[in-house]
């Protein structure tokens, strides 16, 4: 396949957006093992990518009216929970890897995601933002809970008092 702009974009968008992330990871673990600035570095970088992979999505035209981008999200959570991550878990499961316990976590979360969205994207048809809502995120599994921390995740089993209040 020949290459076009948008591929270019495409790839560059993917590249930064996982380097951005990959280096939040070894941002992590640099301070676990006490290099503070050597995390800053990380953070400082993951930062920089983020600002690369966002100026590439919107060369994509990839970010549209807030309406339109809530769809977007209900439509990529509910690809990934209904066609991603059943055949990543179940080929996990035939390889005994333990790679599953996270793709069955992210499965279960992008569920509830997309569920999250469909009341957002019901808000936005009244003309509506979200109101009364406080968000709470499961460290452990990606996992967001509405209202108020659970006493125990109902996905992964982390303690309430673990969830990060948003």
């Amino acid at each position: 396949m020949m290459a076009t702009t948008e591929n270019n974009l495409q790839e560059a968008f993917a590249g930064e957006s996982q380097a951005s992330r990959k280096y939040v990871a070894f941002a992590n673990k640099a301070e676990e093992e006490g290099f503070r600035n050597v995390a800053r570095l990380f953070r400082t970088a993951a930062e920089a990518e983020t600002i690369h992979a966002l100026g590439h999505l919107a060369a994509l035209q990839g970010i549209g009216s807030t309406l339109d981008n809530v769809k977007a999200a209900m439509a990529g959570e509910t690809y990934e929970y209904t066609k991603m991550y059943p055949p990543m878990l179940e080929q996990a499961r035939v390889d005994n890897s333990q790679a599953g316990r996270m793709f069955s976590y992210a499965l279960k979360a992008e569920a509830v995601h997309a569920k999250l969205y469909q009341m957002a994207l019901e808000a936005l048809q009244q003309g509506q933002d979200l109101t009364g809502v406080e968000f709470f995120l499961c460290p452990a599994c990606g996992n967001i809970e509405i209202g108020k921390a659970p006493a125990v995740c109902p996905i992964c089993g982390a303690k309430g008092e673990r969830f990060i209040k948003m």
